[in-house]
């Protein structure tokens, strides 16, 4: 049974063996790009998702600041948020000096002290 198996799948591959020089089918396709297709899904689950999903959080994270919570910005300004805008806030950084940055220079949220 194991001879006839392998006869026929010797038999199939001298019938479908391309000439010398001549171009590879589709299936020859697929096995020169599959290590690159192979790399590309690595780099999208190592790197890509990763950051969508960072970029998701932050995003999550500045249209919740409200009133009184501690803040860093990019430039490492920290301060409490007195107000808010659509797209700016004004936050307390020393007392009676207050600034209005973007939500986008909000790096994190910091624990109330």
């Amino acid at each position: 049974m194991a001879q006839r198996i392998l006869g026929a799948l010797i038999t199939f591959g001298e019938g479908t063996a391309a000439p010398a020089g001549a171009p590879g089918g589709p299936m020859q396709f697929l096995v020169s790009m599959g290590p690159m297709l192979l790399i590309f899904a690595i780099m999208y689950l190592l790197l890509i998702r990763p950051q969508q999903k960072r970029a998701r959080d932050h995003s999550e994270m500045v249209t919740r600041l409200k009133a009184g919570d501690r803040v860093v910005t990019n430039g490492g300004l920290h301060g409490t948020v007195t107000g808010a805008k659509e797209d700016t806030l004004m936050i307390e950084v020393a007392d009676k000096v207050e600034l209005e940055v973007s939500r986008a220079a909000i790096s994190r949220v910091t624990t109330k002290e």
